[in-house]
């Protein structure tokens, strides 16, 4: 399986939930999401976890990197 990658680096919420939400209707298996900030990574994991994923974080430096599957 390929995972899709969204990079939503660079983007204030809501952006970078919406781009998640859009990718995971296209991907719903999971998908790997860069973020670039504290809250764009809380408001993108809250928002998979309540939407039935798990969600593991990893920090690359000043990126963060969401690994979202069932």
């Amino acid at each position: 399986m390929k995972q899709c990658k969204v990079d939503a680096r660079g983007r204030s919420c809501p952006e970078p939930v919406l781009m998640t939400k859009k990718a995971l209707q296209d991907n719903p298996e999971g998908l790997e999401v860069l973020v670039d900030n504290l809250t764009a990574k809380e408001n993108v994991t809250r928002f998979a976890k309540n939407s039935g994923y798990n969600v593991e974080v990893s920090q690359n430096g000043s990126n963060y990197i969401l690994s979202i599957n069932k």
